[in-house]
């Protein structure tokens, strides 16, 4: 199942609403405060972290937005990452890198010292319905 654009942002919105009734993973994000690009299926949300909390979500493309590091990721292998147990491979942001379903750009020493939370918020995608 591909996810299209809407879908992709409703998806974001509800993880950021679950950010928020998730104390433990915004204390973790106390001190976040960066701009991080997800695309999905090209298509492009820049989620602007605020202490830990999502304060705006953008669409794109934008070459005005600046952001620290991008998550891009085919929708399909996105779906399968949000599943409640996801298969092998799929389970975590690295494993959709390493078999060729996503990449990492920008600058990851900021997403290694904030990677528990990012990988946190991106699995609070799993308790929100399926696309």
């Amino acid at each position: 199942m591909s996810i299209n654009r809407q879908q992709a942002r409703q998806r974001l919105e509800d993880m950021a609403i679950a950010l928020d009734r998730m104390p433990y993973i915004v204390r973790m994000g106390r001190l976040f405060n960066e701009t991080v690009l997800i695309e999905i299926d090209g298509n492009e949300f820049y989620l602007a972290f605020d202490k830990g909390k999502v304060a705006e979500i953008k669409e794109g493309p934008s070459k005005k937005l600046p952001w620290r590091f991008a998550l891009r990721a085919q929708g399909q292998a996105l779906w399968e990452f949000w599943q409640p147990l996801p298969r092998p491979g799929y389970h975590d942001i690295f494993g959709l890198v390493k078999y060729g379903y996503g990449r990492i750009d920008g600058d990851i020493l900021i997403l290694v010292k904030n990677l528990r939370y990012f990988k946190e918020f991106m699995a609070l995608g799993r308790q929100e319905a399926n696309p």
